[in-house]
C-alpha cells in the first residue's frame, strides 16, 4: 500500500472524518452537530503538528507527505466544509454564491502558498520564530462557531449577514500579505476555551431551522431519510 503509517498523522485524520461526518450532518439541518464537529476539527489540527514533531525519527519524505496530507485534510475541513455550512444556513445568491467562490478560491491559494514557504523554512523570523503569511485557514473552526453562537441574540436576517461577512473577511484574510506569529500554548488555550464557551451556549440555546424552499429537486428524496 502506498503512503507512510505512523502515529503522526492521526489527528489530521480524525480531523478529515470528523469534517466529513459534519458535512452529513449539515445537509440534513443538524447544525449544531455540523458546527461541532468543524471545532473538533479545528481542535485536532492545533495538535496535529505538536504529535508530529515528537516523532524525531521521521525520513524527509515522511515530513514531505505529512505536510501534503495536512494541507489536503485542511481544504476539506476548514474550505469546503465551511463553505457547505453556510451556503445551507443561507448564503446564496448571486452575493453569496461569490463570496463563497472566492472563500474557497483563496482557502487553496493560501494552502498553497503556506507549503511553499514551509519547504523552504522561509516563514521564520530572524529572532528564530515562526509564524505565518495571511490568516491561517483553521480560523474559521473558531469563527465560525462564534458567528453561529450569536443566531440566538439576533433576528435570522442578521444571522444571514453575519456568515455572508464572517466568509468574506476570513477568505479575504487568507491572502492578505501581512505576519501573524504563531500562537503559543496560553494562548492557545485561551482560544479552547473561548470555542468551548461559544459551543455550550451554541447547543444549549440557538434554534436555528434549515428553510426547505419548495421546488428544490432534492427535496422529495431528502424527506424520505
Amino acid at each position: 500500500m502506498i503512503g507512510f503509517y505512523n502515529y503522526s498523522v492521526i489527528l489530521t485524520y480524525i480531523s478529515l472524518i470528523s469534517s466529513v461526518f459534519g458535512m452529513t450532518q449539515a445537509i440534513h439541518g443538524r447544525f449544531k452537530i455540523a458546527v461541532f464537529c468543524l471545532a473538533l476539527s479545528g481542535l485536532c489540527d492545533m495538535f496535529d503538528g505538536k504529535i508530529a514533531r515528537s516523532m524525531k525519527n521521521r525520513t524527509e519524505d515522511e515530513k514531505s507527505f505529512g505536510i501534503q496530507i495536512d494541507s489536503l485534510c485542511d481544504v476539506v475541513c476548514f474550505g469546503v466544509f465551511p463553505a457547505m455550512i453556510c451556503y445551507l444556513l443561507g448564503v446564496r445568491g448571486p452575493v453569496g454564491l461569490v463570496i463563497i467562490a472566492l472563500y474557497c478560491v483563496n482557502s487553496v491559494i493560501r494552502l498553497a502558498y503556506f507549503n511553499v514557504m514551509e519547504m523552504k523554512g522561509a516563514l521564520v523570523s530572524e529572532e528564530g520564530e515562526k509564524y505565518y503569511k495571511g490568516l491561517p485557514i483553521t480560523s474559521m473552526a473558531v469563527v465560525l462557531p462564534l458567528v453561529f453562537m450569536i443566531q440566538f441574540f439576533v433576528s435570522d436576517f442578521v444571522f444571514v449577514i453575519c456568515l455572508h461577512l464572517a466568509l468574506l473577511v476570513v477568505g479575504t484574510l487568507f491572502v492578505v500579505n501581512f505576519r501573524f506569529k504563531k500562537p503559543k500554548n496560553s494562548t492557545l488555550a485561551v482560544l479552547v476555551a473561548v470555542v468551548a464557551a461559544a459551543l455550550c451556549i451554541m447547543l444549549l440555546r440557538t434554534r436555528y431551522r434549515i428553510e426547505f424552499r419548495h421546488g428544490w429537486p432534492w427535496l422529495p428524496w431528502l424527506r424520505k431519510l
